[in-house]
């Protein structure tokens, strides 16, 4: 696949990435197969493991299946952030998007492009924000 350009600017079309974003969500939270491969892997911060009790199985549940993007919190378009409340606890997730093989030092060139881009999704307690 290749990087496909808006069709008013140059850049990325955020729609694109969106669907990306949302079908590697899905693949790392869910276990949903996406269309085509996309890279990424997921990490879990610390104290939200040691939440204990199925927490961290809800929270990560939870961002698979979130939903709810408004400008307020997409004012990119990428859908590459979000917050869910298990048991009246904030969660946070993060997706951010690297240029495949370069150990996650620098940001994807085409981040519309899966064969290039590697997502990092990271789930977290708010407070540890």
């Amino acid at each position: 696949m290749t990087s496909v350009a808006h069709p008013l600017t140059d850049r990325p079309d955020p729609a694109v990435i969106a669907d990306q974003n949302d079908a590697f969500r899905k693949l790392a939270c869910l276990g949903i197969a996406p269309e085509a491969p996309i890279q990424g892997r997921m990490h879990v911060t610390r104290s939200l493991m040691e939440a204990g009790d199925g927490f961290m199985a809800e929270a990560v549940k939870a961002t698979g299946e979130f939903a709810t993007f408004e400008p307020e919190n997409d004012p990119e378009g990428w859908h590459d952030f979000g917050a869910v409340e298990i048991r009246g606890e904030t969660v946070f997730w993060k997706l951010d998007l690297y240029e495949a093989g370069s150990d996650f030092r620098y940001g994807a060139e085409t981040p519309d492009n899966p064969a290039t881009t590697m997502r990092v999704l990271t789930i977290m307690l708010a407070r540890d924000w």
